[in-house]
């Protein structure tokens, strides 16, 4: 397929494209078209293959094919009919190329466009999260280091911080303590919330920002046990949220360490300052 083929291609696919609640969206009966089907019935077809292959891989088809009607022009006559078409999502549309005729060159061309747009989104997707999660464990830190301000100010050191940091874990992660979930977890260096999701970083984070707020307006919450019991009481409360959501700490997978994040972003960025293009996500 030589260039020029390629550029009018992607044209008429680009062309056909256009945002529906916020994601790009090509109409069936037009992508028809484009995929060089003459009869509906045989493209119809092709659709319900790619439905079945989207529920396969877990991904809700409704969310990607959205049935709806049309009114549509017959002929020389102007007269209008209603006619049922398909809405697609660009992954929609990725899953209907994968299973089309890959003999028309249309088809073809399809499989690679929306398999390369499709992947676009997904690196795309992927930095937004770990941007998200940095944030978030930057924000853990701070919280952390203000509630071991609070607690030295209380009369409890470095020690008596962890400790406490320690009994928060255990109620957060249903009896497991920091040492027992890096083990489970592999993690052999760093600190665990270097390898949580955002999740659970986020519920860290909010626990330890009640048992701060709390601490700082009652003077009688003095001296390590007291305030231990308090930040025990917070993190079994976030949990109860979370699990009754069906979230389980402790059972969700590990991410990548987050100092790499940090350098992979920050490499980037430097990367986009000299003009050079930046590298994947792993």
């Amino acid at each position: 397929m030589n260039a020029e083929v390629i550029k009018s291609l992607t044209n008429d696919f680009e062309s056909r494209a256009y945002q529906f609640e916020g994601a790009e969206c090509w109409d069936a009966r037009s992508l028809q078209e484009l995929l060089g089907y003459v009869r509906w019935e045989n493209f119809w077809k092709v659709i319900q293959k790619a439905k079945i292959a989207c529920k396969t891989a877990e991904n809700e088809p409704e969310n990607h094919f959205r049935d709806f009607t049309k009114m549509e022009i017959i002929g020389s006559s102007q007269a209008r009919r209603e006619v049922s078409d398909v809405r697609l999502t660009r992954y929609a549309c990725y899953l209907v190329a994968q299973n089309g005729d890959p003999s028309k060159e249309p088809i073809a061309f399809a499989m690679s466009y929306f398999a390369v747009q499709t992947r676009k989104f997904e690196i795309l997707e992927q930095r937004i999260n770990q941007l998200e999660r940095l944030h978030a464990r930057e924000k853990l830190k701070e919280t952390e280091k203000l509630f071991s301000g609070l607690l030295f100010q209380r009369g409890i050191d470095g020690a008596g911080f962890g400790a406490i940091k320690h009994k928060g874990d255990q109620a957060l992660f249903g009896g497991h303590g920091t040492a027992q979930m890096k083990e489970r977890l592999g993690v052999k260096t760093g600190a665990l919330a270097d390898h949580l999701p955002t999740v659970t970083v986020k519920a860290k984070d909010f626990a330890m920002e009640i048992t701060r707020f709390n601490v700082a307006k009652n003077e009688r919450l003095t001296g390590q046990t007291p305030i231990e019991i308090e930040h025990v009481k917070n993190n079994k409360e976030v949990r109860a949220v979370l699990t009754k959501q069906g979230i389980f700490p402790e059972n969700l997978a590990p991410e990548e360490d987050i100092k790499k994040v940090d350098r992979a972003i920050k490499s980037d960025a430097k990367r986009l300052a000299k003009g050079i293009k930046p590298k994947k996500p792993e």
